[in-house]
């Protein structure tokens, strides 16, 4: 499967446009970490697109979160490789416990996208052009900013040998090669 494949089956499955362009922001940081790790690129952006293919699904329950999303992305004969990733990004539902570099990076990026697109939201253009890594870095210390953002998840990029402030560089510099396609 590639990214238009990726996309057109996370539209088909989501209609909050708000969970398209995360879905979108975290792919296109797993694309940035697989080429810093010489990984697959293809399938570490895939799977970052259809992490959250389930969402809607789950609606406010999100006990099936995880496994909805393997019912989906099986039908639709998904790599079983993609299907694993897709399944480490939540194994707090899944129970499924990340192994590899590719699971560590999409918990990783998960939250990461998430601080950095609330960055660019405080800029006076609401660009990520304005957003660098020295403002992600105090973002990241002010725990009132943007609480959702699991600070514990973005640390797992140690796990791939990759120190926070080179993951913030990696994952602002992935994000404003699609900024375009996210409104930012």
């Amino acid at each position: 499967m590639n990214r238009d494949e990726a996309i057109a089956l996370l539209k088909e499955h989501v209609k909050t446009e708000y969970t398209i362009k995360h879905c979108l922001a975290v792919g296109a940081i797993m694309k940035g970490l697989s080429q810093e790790l010489n990984e697959s690129s293809e399938k570490w952006e895939v799977a970052g697109i259809l992490h959250d293919i389930d969402l809607d699904k789950c609606e406010k329950d999100y006990s099936n979160h995880g496994t909805l999303a393997m019912e989906i992305l099986e039908d639709a004969g998904v790599d079983k490789e993609i299907m694993s990733i897709v399944k480490a990004h939540a194994p707090e539902y899944t129970k499924h416990e990340p192994k590899s570099n590719a699971d560590f990076a999409i918990i990783a990026s998960d939250a990461i996208s998430g601080l950095i697109i609330a960055c660019a939201l405080m800029m006076p253009s609401k660009k990520l052009s304005e957003v660098t890594v020295e403002s992600i870095a105090k973002k990241y210390k002010k725990k009132d900013f943007a609480r959702n953002c699991n600070r514990e998840n973005i640390l797992y990029c140690e796990k791939i040998g990759i120190d926070r402030n080179k993951f913030y560089e990696i994952a602002l510099k992935s994000l404003q090669v699609i900024s375009g396609e996210l409104g930012l």
